[in-house]
């Protein structure tokens, strides 16, 4: 499946924006990119395995609640780093 990284993780995956993935649910697919570009996941998965609150992953156009959330072959998995500001 493709995954879409956001520019502010680009660093983590060497400039690369759009990868190849693979899992069969966002938890899996997050160890995938971990497995290549170690470091990444922490970026984006808390200390008790949650998607961290500033980060949303879409599998298609749905969000995805959680790292159980499945993901087909066929799918585009986004990752979206929320902005905030004061």
């Amino acid at each position: 499946m493709r995954v879409l990284i956001p520019t502010l993780l680009d660093r983590y995956t060497e400039g690369e924006r759009e990868l190849q993935g693979a899992g069969g649910t966002v938890g899996e697919v997050l160890a995938d990119l971990e497995a290549r570009f170690p470091g990444i996941r922490f970026r984006l998965v808390d200390e008790h395995d949650r998607i961290r609150k500033h980060i949303h992953v879409f599998v298609g156009r749905e969000l995805a609640p959680d790292l159980a959330s499945p993901v087909r072959a066929e799918d585009t998995v986004k990752i979206v780093g929320a902005l905030s500001g004061g």
